[in-house]
This record gives structure tokens, sequence and C-alpha cells, in this order.
């Protein structure tokens, strides 16, 4: 194993720009990933790994082919975006963001404007739980390969698709495909999420802040809500996700 010492070192300065840099990542095509078993996931899932870069002491199952450097654990620490750093790190080609000229599956999950890392990956994590077959990122959605990103998707990063496009490209793919887009917004249409037919549909998740943009609201053939409490007004975004996710998935068992 190739061992590495220096904070200058070429490979150390190139993790903390990726690490740092959302521009770093896509000007290179690369992504950090952190810990053991996010490591195994995406060994498993085929991704292309070229470092894995360890703490002392510390022997990921890792095949020959890629390249394993081990680092004092100090200096592993302060390459780790945690408090408690997990002793491997890897560097991984990044999948395609450009959505395909067609879609194959029914089920999608358009996420408008999402800001936050940690609920854009709770909702990928959640999506590919409940058998969703791709999000679409519209409207400066959070990176999706942000180190937080990354790690909230526990995997499913390396398993389900995820593409960045114009709301208008999105809506396009999704009529010639025939699937309805809905919203979960209210107005007069709006139909309890229980009652609508989700078995085939993409349903637009909005920003934290804002909620749905007015310019996605206007492309929905309906919307549905989630009943709560007239007391609460919202819910956060991976929550209602999560609920809409299963309402997709409920409808096939």
């Amino acid at each position: 194993m190739e061992r590495i010492t220096s904070r200058q070192n070429p490979l150390v300065q190139q993790i903390r720009k990726l690490n740092n840099s959302r521009s770093h990542r896509r000007t290179e095509g690369l992504f950090v990933g952190e810990g053991p078993k996010l490591f195994a996931e995406a060994l498993g899932a085929g991704m292309d790994i070229g470092v894995v870069v360890a703490a002392e002491g510390v022997r990921p199952d890792c095949p020959p082919a890629i390249r394993q450097v081990e680092v004092p654990e100090d200096l592993l620490k302060s390459l780790s975006t945690t408090e408690t750093p997990q002793g491997v790190l890897f560097l991984c080609r990044m999948p395609d963001l450009t959505p395909p000229d067609k879609l194959t599956g029914g089920r999608y999950l358009v996420l408008d404007g999402l800001q936050d890392p940690g609920n854009l990956g709770t909702i990928w994590r959640t999506a590919d739980a409940f058998g969703a077959d791709g999000l679409l990122l519209v409207n400066s959605c959070a990176d999706p390969f942000s180190p937080k990103t990354v790690r909230a998707t526990m995997g499913a990063a390396f398993r389900l698709p995820a593409w960045e496009c114009g709301l208008g490209e999105a809506k396009a793919l999704l009529d010639a495909a025939g699937i309805p887009l809905y919203a979960t917004a209210l107005r007069d249409d709006t139909l309890d999420v229980r009652k609508a037919e989700l078995s085939r549909a993409a349903v637009v998740i909005g920003s934290e802040g804002r909620g749905i943009s007015r310019e996605a609201l206007a492309l929905c053939a309906g919307t549905v809500k989630i009943p709560m409490r007239e007391r609460c007004e919202s819910l956060n975004a991976a929550v209602a996700a999560g609920v809409v996710l299963w309402e997709m998935k409920r409808s096939e068992m």
C-alpha cells in the first residue's frame, strides 16, 4: 500500500478541493465518498473508483486494480467532512447527470429548488427504497454529489439515477413517456394523496423555504395534499417525499 504523510501532497489537496467545491467536482468529474460501508456499496454497484485512502491500520476490502493509499490518522481526519471519521475515503467517478432521451420507468420525483443536501440525500435514499425510477432535479437544487448528500443517500446515489435539467425539459420528458405530473400543493383540484392515482406519475417536491415554484405548479396536471392536523402548516421536504413515495409504492402492493 502506498503511503502519504504530507498535507501538501497533490492527492491530499485534490480531496480537499473536491470536498469543498461543487465546480471542482464538476470539472474533474469526481466526488469523495467516506466510510467502509459506503465504499462497499459503491463497489457493489460497480462504480468507477480510482483511489482509496485509509488511516493507518485500516485495511479496506479493496480490489487490487484500485490505487490504495495509507495516511496518518490525523491527516485522514483533516480530510474528513464528518465529526467522527470512519477511516476510509475514496474518489469515485461521477455518473452522468444529463437526463436520458427517453424515460423508461413510471414513477419519478421532481425536486424543485431543493437546497438542503441532507434532505436531498434522504429523499434519494427513500426513493430507492420505495421503488422510484429516478429523480429529476430542477431550479438549482443542492449538489447531488456533495459529501453531505452522498453520505445521506446511504448508497442510493450509486443505484438510483438523478438527473439535472430545466423544468421545461423535465416536463417534456414526462409528457413523451405519458407520465402525468402532480405537485404537493393546495389549489382547487387538490386530492388527498391517498386517493390520487400515483402508480404511474411524477410528483414535484418543493424547496424547504419557498415550496413549489409558480412555474412548476403551472405545469402540473393536478395537486395532492398530505392530511395532517390543521394547526400544522407543512412537513419537512424529505418527510413529505417519503409519504408520497409510499403512496406510489402502495398501489402495487
